[in-house]
């Protein structure tokens, strides 16, 4: 029974987050005269991974770093993680890491639901209140939202020193499942 629960629970967190994204696009934040991201130091975090390591963003210092922020019920999350990994295999041997932080979920589902079912070899850390993944939103991006919500689906790409270089939040009308507009920015990058 209990897992019934959960299972509606899931479904309808994705068929709310579906339908907020359908009808509010948001704008992919990526261009460098943006000032939302060009330059801007990303917030310092540590959490603890699905493997019990504690894991800071200052662990990254010196190696260009690719951010997914994600929840299990999120269906564009699940469209990413593919290609999260497949870049991770492509890149990692060019100073680049990835890392995904999952919002406010328990341990165990995070690894059946999104390592173990997509086969991801990279980080995945645990936010169990929301207060990182918050930590990133910019102001003023729907603001109906809570602020760890906003950054649900997003990509971030932190550069060697710690700065913001790239941000695409959910735009529901041009989802790059993808990550090609990631990967352009990545290269430029390297």
């Amino acid at each position: 029974m209990e897992k019934i629960r959960k299972s509606k629970k899931s479904y309808f967190q994705s068929f709310i987050f579906f339908f907020i994204v359908s009808f509010m696009s948001i704008p992919v934040l990526a261009q460098e005269e943006d000032n939302l991201t060009t330059e801007r130091k990303a917030p310092e975090f540590t959490l603890q991974s699905l493997e019990g390591e504690t894991i800071s963003l200052s662990d990254y210092k010196g190696k260009n770093l690719v951010l997914h922020i994600a929840t299990t019920w999120c269906p564009f999350c699940n469209a990413e993680a593919p290609h999260l990994e497949k870049l991770y295999q492509d890149y990692k041997d060019k100073n680049v890491e990835v890392l995904i932080i999952d919002v406010k979920e328990p341990k165990d589902l995070v690894k059946s639901q999104l390592k173990e079912k997509h086969a991801l070899s990279f980080p995945i850390l645990l936010d169990p209140d929301g207060k990182v993944a918050a930590s990133f939103a910019p102001k003023d991006v729907l603001p109906d939202l809570s602020r760890d919500e906003v950054m649900l689906a997003s990509n971030l790409i932190i550069d060697k020193e710690g700065k913001i270089r790239f941000m695409s939040l959910l735009d529901s009308k041009n989802f790059d499942a993808e990550l090609v507009e990631l990967k352009k920015r990545l290269d430029e990058l390297l």
